[in-house]
This record gives structure tokens, sequence and C-alpha cells, in this order.
């Protein structure tokens, strides 16, 4: 039997009912009160006739038969139980963006085609107007206190009182339907493009995303062997918005680990200090940032304010990928801990990770996952270790059905070669002689200047090891001379003043001179979601000109 996310979590439930499964601001719930939340919730969205209306297979595998549940809020424990009280009801979660204006919420729920939205008071405003214009099928709307006092939607029905009065306990024949072809849905950020539903089975989704496997890599027979193998030691603390994929992925693998997830005590913005704080009074074990942008600030924390937190063992990176420098400095500044970063992305779930233990070997590449490969070119033949052609990154196996609603660019990100579907989500990268990948960056974004390809990652990292630089982005505008021309947009550390030379100095030291940016334009602060994520678009338009810096 193939494993499904409800199933695990009733079992962990049954052997361990008091073991605290999430803490939140002095408050803990133990497996069996966020069970028994987690099944109002799905009583809930059941009464409302919410939940599976198909079998597996009986439309495209790009479109859903489950009812879809919108989740518009900050990281909170609701939000957690948002998504599996969903699953719980066979139903499919779906992650919304709280920065997004009318247009994007507009394009996410008619896209997803969400009939019920769970949401925090203080977003109504924003989700009004949207539900009256376009999205008339939302049957469903369950308002969380935040403590605003925005004014609350016609027919919103309060969370909690929700919950009182629902059932605790669920159908049998909803139970027994659980199943590893139940779907999980992630929209990506929409960065640099409108956001997409990338669609999994669950079963595939625990494998290829949780990495839900035995400690030899084999895959589990079944419950009872993972509730035997489950610890109960690990406590996670993710740091991103758990509307990012990188987020509640990982409170998703502590929790099939057996683990407690941990959730900051700010959640409107990622407050260095706050994270700290948190490590050190809930002991967390293991905390999760989204690459450069969430770590360097803690870099900075630590050196200003120094702080043990003898807990800690490993920092991870999902979603972006560290700079060598920052790696380094996490290392010196936490002994004892490993840093892991994770490369991966929504489209293909883990493709390779870079476990380094000693700030010596910060410039680690990454070792692939058994199922990475490099495609060609052309996407229609596999390229071998050393092979020095650019190449994409990608993943067989237990990767995506496809985007949600999108036959389109189903068929471009997930092609069939040879006979095999590959997960190709448009990471450039190479192979090294010795197994391990380059990897260069997000093909979406480079930069094809005077005939040559320019990933910008390299060139934010490369800018980035100036001691000065905070934050940089960087992308390309249009060019007489060059067709493209790459612009760099930074924001500097309070009091620093380096040249335009100082900074390509440095950057030169680790990248080509034809990669160096024509123009440096400083801004006060770099525009990036709340997970981290750079905003292209909008770099694009402040390197323009159509933005003021």
């Amino acid at each position: 039997m193939e494993l499904s996310v409800a199933p695990i979590l009733e079992a962990l439930e049954a052997d361990r009912p008091d073991h605290p499964t999430l803490v939140h601001r002095g408050r803990t719930w133990s497996r069996r009160e966020f069970g028994d939340r987690t099944r109002r919730l799905a009583s809930v969205l059941l009464r409302h006739d919410l939940g599976a209306h198909g079998a597996f297979g009986d439309v495209p595998r790009w479109e859903s038969v489950h009812s879809h549940v919108a989740l518009y809020l900050h990281n909170r424990p609701e939000y957690l139980e948002g998504m599996v009280g969903a699953w719980k009801a066979r139903a499919v979660p779906v992650n919304v963006n709280y920065r997004y204006v009318a247009d994007e919420l507009r394009h996410v729920l008619e896209d997803s085609r969400s009939e019920a939205v769970v949401f925090e008071r203080r977003f109504g405003p924003t989700l009004a107007p949207v539900l009256e214009s376009s999205v008339p099928g939302a049957r469903l709307l369950l308002w969380v206190e935040d403590g605003s006092d925005a004014p609350l939607l016609p027919g919103a029905v309060e969370y909690e009182s929700a919950l009182a009065t629902a059932e605790p306990t669920l159908p049998t024949d909803v139970v027994s339907a659980w199943s590893g072809d139940d779907l999980y849905i992630c929209y990506t950020g929409g960065t640099t493009g409108l956001p997409k539903g990338a669609t999994w089975r669950q079963a595939d989704f625990l494998v290829g995303a949780l990495g839900v496997q035995r400690a030899d890599g084999g895959e589990f027979g079944g419950l009872d062997e993972l509730v035997t193998a489950a610890g109960n030691r690990l406590r996670a603390l993710p740091a991103p918005p758990f509307m990012h994929g990188a987020a509640h992925w990982n409170a998703l693998s502590c929790w099939t680990d057996g683990g407690t997830v941990v959730v900051q005590d700010r959640t409107d913005t990622v407050d260095p200090g706050d994270l700290l704080r948190t490590v050190r009074t809930h002991e967390v074990t293991s905390l999760l940032l989204v690459g450069d942008p969430m770590a360097r600030p803690l870099v900075d924390e630590l050196r200003s304010r120094p702080v043990e937190v003898p807990s800690l063992r490993h920092v991870l990176s999902g979603g972006a990928v560290l700079s060598p420098d920052t790696r380094r400095a996490l290392l010196e500044l936490l002994p004892g801990v490993s840093v892991v970063d994770v490369l991966g992305s929504t489209e293909s779930g883990r493709q390779g990770v870079a476990r380094v233990h000693r700030p010596e070997d910060a410039d680690a590449p990454f070792t692939p996952s058994a199922d990475g490969v490099v495609l060609a070119e052309d996407r229609r033949r596999l390229l071998r270790p050393g092979d020095e052609a650019v190449g994409w990154l990608a993943r067989s196996g237990r990767v995506p059905l496809g985007y949600l609603g999108d036959p389109d660019r189903t068929d471009a990100t997930f092609p069939v070669v040879d006979g095999v579907r590959y997960a190709v989500p448009g990471d450039r990268a190479q192979w090294l002689a010795d197994g391990r990948v380059r990897l260069l960056g997000r093909d979406s974004v480079c930069v094809n200047t005077g005939g040559e390809k320019v990933f910008v990652e390299e060139v934010e990292q490369a800018l980035a090891r100036h001691p000065a630089v905070l934050d940089v982005v960087v992308c390309g505008r249009p060019s007489q001379r060059w067709g493209e021309e790459v612009v760099a947009v930074v924001a500097l550390r309070d009091g620093e003043h380096p040249s335009d030379d100082e900074l390509t100095e440095v950057a030169s030291r680790s990248i080509a001179r034809f990669k160096l940016p024509k123009e440096i334009v400083r801004v006060g602060r770099v525009l990036r979601s709340p997970s981290g994520k750079a905003d292209y678009r909008w770099a694009r338009a402040v390197a323009t000109g159509e933005l003021s810096p």
C-alpha cells in the first residue's frame, strides 16, 4: 500500500498521543489535540460537500477530482491544521501568498478553482472584492481571529466556532478511501510569471519531496514500519512562511519522522533575533532558512549579538541555495552545527544535497539524488558525469503529475525521454567529473549578453562576497550593443559606500569579466517575497528606470 499524509499522522497519533506535535507562543499541541482539531476541520469541509468527487485516473493528469481549499494565512497553527484537515476530508489545500494584491489573489483562486478559503481576518478587505467579482464557487469561508479590527465578510464563519460544533470523528468511507493517489498541490511564487499549481500524487510527494524513506534509502513497506522507525527528538523550526513550499515541506517532513514543529513568535516578518530566541527557548534541533536572503541577516545577528544555541544541530536551506561565504559564516558562528543545502524545487522535489560540517568545505557542490540527471540542451538525451556541456537539471521517478489545468506547460516541464517522464523545472547545470553537480541557475532569468549566457545567481553570489553588500538581485535589460546587459540591484549595509569598481573587483575573483554588471543600481532595500525569493520583475523595472531605486 502506498502511503499518504492523513493515515501517517493518524498512526503516529495512535502510537504516541501525548507527544508534542506543535509549539507556538508558549502553547503546545499534543498529537491527540492536533488530530482532534484536524478531524473536526475535515468534518466541517465534508458537511459542505468538500472532498473527493471522483477517482484518480478519471481525469487527465493535470486535472483534479478533489475540492480545493485556499489557505490565506501567516505562519500559525491554523495553517498546518488547514493542510492536514483538508487532506483528511480528501480535499486539497492550496497555498496563497498573503502579500498578493487583488489581481494576483484572483488569479490563484480562479486557477485553483478553490471552493473554500481559510483566511485571517486582516485579509478580508482584499479577499472581499475578489470573491464578489470572480470566484463565486467559494462555498465556505472560514475566518481566523488575528486581533485585527478588519470588517467581517458576509457569510464567513469563525474558525474556532466551526470546529467547536463539528464532529471529532470521520465517516468510515472517507477514512478507508485515503490513498497515495490523493493529490498535493503547491503554487509557485510567480516571480517570473503567473503562479502555477504543481500537482503531485501524495505517495510521490512523500518520497520525492519530503524524503519519507528508510535510513537505507528504501521505501517503507507500510505504516507499521514507518511508525517503528519514527523518532521523537527532532524539533524543527521552519522559518519561512508556510505558504512557501520549503516551509510546509519541512514541517510535514518533521511530523512524518515523529518530531515536533516549532513556530517562531513573529510571523509577519522574519526576525533573526526572534528566531534565535525561539531556537534557544524551545530547544530547536533544526532550523530551516531560504538561501542567503534569510541566512545573511541571521549571520549579522550572530556577529552583533552572539548567542549560544546548544540544541541546534542542523541549519537547512531549501528553495534557494546558500553562497559559500554564508555557509562558511554559519559554520564558524554555530560550532557543532552542520549546514544542509537542499537543491530542489516545487516541480521536482529534492534533487540534491550539499551537507557541510567544516568551514573549509563551504564550497562543496551538490551531490545529486539517486534519480537526478542532467538532460542535454534539446532535452532528448542524458548527459554523463564529466561532460562539460551545460544542460538541464532534471529528475525522474517520483515527480509531479503536471501543472493544474495546464496541459501545455505540463508537457514542457515534464517531458518524456525514451519512455521516462522527467521533471525539468528550468535550472541549468553541469556534471562534474566526480559525479557531483554544479548548479548554474534558473534559465528563465538567464541573461543573454553578446551571445554569452550569464546565470544571474552566479553574479549575485559573486557580488555578495563583498562585505558591504547586504542584498543583491541581478537581472538583464535591453542593450543596443549587447542585446541584453547585466545589471545588479544592490542594497548596502548601513554606513558602507563602496564604489562600483570595488564591488566588481571582488566579484571578478569568482566569475569571468563578461559576467560582471554593466551598471550597479543602489536601493535602500531589495524587494523579495516573504520566503526570501527574488522578485525579478521588480528588479528589471528598477534596472530599466520604470521604477525609482
